[in-house]
Formats: structure tokens, sequence, C-alpha cells
């Protein structure tokens, strides 16, 4: 396979990457409005981002009204991304 298809096909992803990344910082914003999570677009990002944020919780409980879990999930994209 030819280098230049390979390096396509790694940024495409991780194009995808940022895209998700960008998207859940606005599902955290979406919990600090409750009209917004409980309508269809709330719903749509619950579905796109629990998933990816529940084994997290499961592992680091929250703190308090601070959900750690959440950073730490940023930063393990964050990782991916970058490192």
């Amino acid at each position: 396979m030819d280098v230049g298809i390979l390096a396509s096909i790694f940024n495409f992803i991780l194009l995808l990457v940022q895209i998700y990344y960008w998207g859940m910082i606005i599902y955290f914003f979406t919990s600090w409005v409750p009209t917004i999570r409980e309508s269809k677009f709330g719903s749509f990002l619950s579905k796109i981002y629990e998933p990816f944020l529940e084994p997290f919780r499961k592992i680091i409980p929250p703190i308090g009204m601070i959900d750690i879990s959440s950073i730490v999930a940023l930063f393990v994209l964050v990782l991916f991304q970058y490192g």
C-alpha cells in the first residue's frame, strides 16, 4: 500500500477524533442547561458520547458535583490524537 494513502487514512482518523473531541466538549456544556440535555439534540449527543464515558465513570467516581472521569476521557482523546 502506498505511504500517501496510509497518511491520508491516518489524517482522516485524526480529523474524526478531533471532531469527536469538540463534540464531547459541547456535550459537557449541555449538562449545564437541562433543557438542551433533555431535547432531541441532547439525546443524540448522549447516544454518541455516553458509551465512551461509561467505562471511565465506572473506574473514577465523581467527587461531589465534579465528574473527574470526563476530564480523564478528554485527556485520553488528546493522548490518542497527539501521542
